[in-house]
């Protein structure tokens, strides 16, 4: 049963509502109406933007992972991090952008800092506080919101800056540093995203792109493997040299399993980075 379904589930039986017999229509209508956004012309430069209650709350941008060349922003659909962050009384939001090999990452970073502007130049009308906005990645998306967190090119190439942030969470990434991972010299996915060249893999790399300024805040989140606790350690320490107020932590789950819950079950309350994430958003947003 969904978190949705437990909430409407306790209000017919507190006669505030009817409950259906298999509660699904009626999570249905309680479930924000979800818009979807251009920002750029090609199909894939679309965010999609579920409203919060209050048109003064924060919003979370989740940007999905797939190594650069797949996924798609319809992943946060039915989602616990969607039910469990408009609980909150967020905004949510989760960006498309375009794909390896017919886009490349920096354009994918660029992607990343022009939907936030799109959204934010929207705030009003959307209904959510412009100045309240944290960047959340997965995966491939763990390293492109970090990039966009420590190289403020992406930003300004947006009209935006560092302030328009109020705080970055990537979560398990292993591509911080292209040029010290061990599977970019070897894997398919990291030559056709970072390619061979030493000096563009350092300009990908968030961890050399931290020296100071970077965004103010960042939650650094990785499950137990080898090249994501090593990459997640040094961005932190990276940024924390940077000036940045940095918070890092791991959790249990091992390999591509551990890899895939940290993103499947954020936003289960009974999964640890869940009120990890949410103290986070909660001091951030203030």
């Amino acid at each position: 049963m969904t978190r949705w379904t437990l909430v409407l589930a306790a209000l017919a039986m507190a006669g505030t509502m009817p409950l259906l017999a298999d509660g699904v229509e009626a999570a249905a209508e309680a479930r924000p109406v979800k818009q979807s956004i251009a920002y750029g012309e090609d199909p894939l430069q679309a965010v999609d933007y579920w409203p919060a209650e209050s048109a003064s709350a924060p919003i979370v941008v989740f940007v999905h992972g797939g190594g650069w060349k797949r996924g798609d922003k319809r992943m946060m659909e039915g989602s616990d991090k969607l039910s469990h962050w408009h609980a909150l009384g967020y905004a949510v939001a989760s960006v498309n952008y375009r794909l390896v090999p017919d886009a490349t990452v920096e354009q994918q970073a660029a992607d990343v800092a022009s939907a936030v502007a799109a959204l934010k130049a929207r705030a009003g009308s959307l209904g959510f506080d412009g100045r309240r906005i944290a960047l959340i990645g997965h995966s491939a998306g763990a390293q492109l919101v970090a990039l966009v967190g420590t190289d403020p090119a992406y930003l300004r190439g947006a009209g935006l800056s560092f302030a328009d942030i109020a705080g970055v969470i990537p979560l398990d990434g292993a591509a911080y540093d292209v040029t010290t991972q061990p599977g970019a010299a070897r894997m398919e996915m990291f030559r056709q995203a970072f390619g061979s060249d030493p000096a563009r893999q350092a300009k990908l790399s968030p961890t050399l792109q931290a020296a100071a300024p970077n965004v103010s805040e960042f939650l650094v989140l990785h499950v137990q493997r080898a090249d994501g606790i090593q990459q997640s350690r040094d961005l932190a320490a990276a940024l924390e040299r940077g000036g940045s107020h940095v918070t890092i932590e791991g959790f249990p789950g091992r390999g591509l399993r551990g890899h895939m819950q940290i993103n499947r079950e954020l936003g289960d309350p009974d999964y640890p980075a869940t009120p990890v994430v949410d103290a986070f958003l909660a001091r951030i947003f203030g």
